[in-house]
């Protein structure tokens, strides 16, 4: 598929093009073709939504380098036991320490260490529902917002959070604060751009 970009000040081309020499500047009257370029940013791609109906831990990974934003959504989650559900990023593998921050449901605070924790005081039986962001600030720290809410309880959890990776974060892990509680019902997947 070509893309043409007409009527463009300023737009200069690399050379290795066919039909693309080297500084070749698109006027206000121009036409450029390009064939065969990927262009980053600016499209949504989503994942592959995964039944949270078994396991301890929900991976998404070959995460693209490009990425710089990521959207973790839940959708009716449910585990095994009371422990909180928390995401863990990586770059290479599963970054398990460092994360800083909290997540708060009223006058209750759970702080963050082992992952960004985004829900507060769950049980066996809540089924978790929400969106958390997570934004890239300057290459290798990353920065975490997100709300989830419990079909029970009248339970509200609102994050916030930040880590500094030692490498391009390429996955997401989605696991309980304890680690051993078993997801069993709901969906979850992410978007990343």
């Amino acid at each position: 598929m070509a893309t043409s970009i007409s009527g463009t000040t300023g737009v200069t081309f690399p050379a290795g093009g066919v039909g693309n020499p080297a500084g070749a500047v698109v006027g206000t009257t121009d036409t450029q073709t390009l064939t065969n370029k990927t262009i980053q940013g600016g499209a949504i791609t989503s994942g592959t939504a995964v039944a949270s109906t078994s396991g301890t831990s929900i991976d998404f990974t070959s995460i693209p380098s490009w990425v710089k934003r990521i959207t973790v959504m839940f959708n009716g989650v449910s585990t095994s036991g009371t422990s909180n559900l928390q995401i863990q990023i990586g770059s290479g593998s599963v970054t398990t320490t460092g994360y800083v921050g909290s997540c708060a449901s009223g006058a209750t605070v759970v702080g963050m260490s082992a992952g960004f924790v985004v829900t507060v005081t769950i049980g066996a039986a809540s089924a978790i529902s929400g969106v958390s962001i997570i934004n890239s600030l300057n290459g290798l720290t990353y920065c975490e917002f997100g709300n989830t809410g419990a079909n029970s309880g009248n339970i509200v959890g609102s994050s916030g959070g930040s880590l500094t990776l030692g490498g391009t974060l390429d996955r997401v892990r989605i696991t309980t604060v304890n680690g051993t509680d078993t997801f069993d019902a709901g969906s979850i997947n992410i978007l990343y751009e």
